[in-house]
């Protein structure tokens, strides 16, 4: 037999030939080809963005979680990390987050982003059928308030260097 069956919820099914690889996506962004860091300000919402790879089985729903290198787990986006398994970008305030959990903010850290389908993190990988995805690494940071020099100061370098060494 060169192909294998699944049933959806609806009651269809699907042929998934038995060559066919795992799903799973591809971020589209933030580009990969560099490093990611997020601000946490007012008006700079973080997006995420992925294309989906060698899917046969469409999920029903994605979880999205930014584990942090604390140890702490964060929902990702505005539905507590929840979002319909169609969805192509998630969106999330990362501000508007941090301010309503006081109690759990986010940290000036490294976060690893996770995306899961409705059969979890440990799903097991099949083909056709979307694999948990742990591969995006970002940062966020908070500004620094801009500290001008007083009037008549100016920075020397070298004089700064040496006094320091001294």
């Amino acid at each position: 037999m060169s192909e294998s069956q699944s049933s959806s919820d609806s009651g269809s099914f699907v042929s998934i030939p038995q060559t066919a690889a795992e799903g799973g996506l591809s971020f589209t962004q933030p580009a990969t080809t560099s490093s990611a860091f997020f601000k946490i300000a007012s008006g700079s919402p973080v997006t995420i963005g992925w294309n989906f790879t060698s899917l046969y089985v469409t999920p029903e729903r994605l979880t999205v979680s930014a584990i942090c290198d604390n140890g702490n787990t964060y929902p990702v986006g505005p539905t507590d990390g929840v979002i319909d398994g169609t969805a192509t970008e998630v969106v999330w305030d990362v501000y508007s987050y941090q301010q309503a959990n006081p109690s759990v903010p986010l940290a000036i850290a490294s976060y690893t982003l996770t995306i899961w389908d409705e059969r979890g993190p440990s799903a097991t990988r099949s083909a056709g059928y979307f694999s948990p995805n742990s591969n995006l690494v970002f940062a966020l940071y908070t500004p620094q308030a801009y500290t001008p020099l007083t009037d008549g100061e100016t920075f020397d370098f070298f004089h700064t260097f040496s006094r320091r060494r001294n």
